[in-house]
């Protein structure tokens, strides 16, 4: 009688097994796909289709989309971190509190590993990760607690997210004076106002 062995041990054609390569093939796709695409319009399927997997093995290594934005950008710390403390403050302490909690981020003792990260991703070809990860990761949650008027709120993120990024770079990857030794509360009290603006100013 004919063995039915291979028959019924081999591989579904078009997935990988789960090897060691597998994670990071998922990582590349994953980069690939929320610097084109954005965080919001990227599917684990568009992800896994790229990577060559079936979107099961995606959520085995990485669990929640959420999560794996997190790992392509190999950043150590989760927003929640930051927003935890900010979603439910009162509207007009909002861009303080944000601000604070950024930068609390930055010179806590991941700040390292963080700075790691946003240098890597900005000097790369995967900048788009930065601004998605500004602007639809940090910020999203907050985009419509500040839609005033409405549909503002996409460009109110913007601006905070410019805001952002331009002080991170300038405080700690070129380190310029004096800012760079300023304290937090000195630059929450100098820039805290200007973010605050952004989110609940006139942008018309």
């Amino acid at each position: 009688m004919t063995s039915r062995g291979p028959a019924t041990t081999a591989a579904r054609s078009g997935r990988r097994p789960g090897n060691p390569d597998t994670k990071e093939l998922i990582l590349t796709a994953a980069r690939n796909q929320f610097a084109d695409s954005g965080f919001e319009r990227t599917s684990v399927r568009a992800i896994a289709a790229e990577a060559g997997v079936d979107s099961a093995l995606v959520h085995h290594y990485f669990g929640t989309k959420r999560a794996l934005f997190l790992a392509a950008v190999d950043m150590p710390v989760d927003p929640q971190v930051i927003l935890g403390a900010v979603l439910d403050a009162p509207i007009e302490e909002i861009g303080e509190l944000l601000l604070r909690g950024v930068l609390g981020v930055w010179e806590s003792p991941q700040g390292t590993a963080v700075l790691a990260a946003f240098r890597a991703a900005i000097s790369g070809e995967s900048t788009g990760l930065v601004s998605n990860f500004l602007t639809e990761v940090i910020l999203r949650e907050l985009v419509g607690r500040f839609d005033d008027p409405p549909g503002s709120g996409p460009l109110r993120a913007t601006l905070v997210a410019s805001q952002l990024s331009g002080l991170l770079i300038t405080r700690y990857l070129l380190r310029l004076e004096p800012i760079a030794s300023l304290s937090v509360d000195e630059v929450v009290v100098l820039i805290g106002p200007t973010v605050q603006r952004y989110l609940t100013g006139a942008v018309t």
